[in-house]
């Protein structure tokens, strides 16, 4: 049975690394999977996936306003899919993720989101929020803090090591602007102040 999956975690927990390996498996049994990333995360190449240990694959790519259904049915046309993997799912659209909710239920093809939960405000995603509350399973990706502790946490910093309490939303970059920490250690990194909305 088909089912919309969110694994969500905080950065370097390895979401990427998974997602990689779990289409990997697909392919090695012969089933063809169909990659999307966020156009706007173009670290690992334009329309690349690619993985902080080195792995990577092509992948189509989405932006605001796509329609993610009709890409997912003009990708069944063209070949049989076992299964669609979406990066940094938390640049969806809460409407794209109703796309994809559809996907699942009327084309009946597993998805799987892979994305972060929350920013450095401490605040859900657009995209993690509509996965929170429509996927069929959640599954969390753990990575830890500097304690030891799980970390859920994640802290921007500038080129200076400063952390940052304020910003856009969305500033992409990996280990030189962000740090996973557990909710402890991100209280003292941004002051233990509550966050504007």
């Amino acid at each position: 049975m088909a089912k919309l999956y969110f694994h969500y975690s905080t950065m370097n927990a390895g979401k990427t690394t998974l997602l990689l390996q779990a289409s990997h498996n697909y392919r090695e049994r012969g089933m063809n999977t169909y990659l999307l990333t966020a156009r706007l995360d173009h670290r690992a190449g334009a329309g690349r996936i690619g993985s902080r240990i080195g792995i990577e694959a092509k992948a189509d790519t989405f932006s605001d306003g796509d329609d993610l259904y009709s890409k997912i049915v003009a990708q069944m046309e063209a070949a049989p899919i076992a299964c669609v993997f979406i990066d940094e799912a938390q640049f969806l659209e809460k409407e794209q993720v109703w796309q994809l909710a559809r996907a699942v239920d009327d084309l009946k093809v597993p998805i799987m989101c892979y994305g972060l939960r929350v920013d450095f405000r401490g605040e859900l995603f657009p995209g993690s929020a509509a996965l929170m509350a429509l996927a069929d399973e959640m599954r969390e990706a753990r990575t830890i803090c500097h304690c030891g502790k799980k970390a859920t946490m994640v802290a921007r910093h500038d080129k200076d090591g400063q952390v940052l309490n304020d910003g856009a939303q969305v500033q992409i970059g990996g280990n030189e602007t962000y740090v996973s920490l557990c909710r402890k250690h991100w209280r003292e990194a941004v002051g233990d102040r509550p966050r504007d909305s």
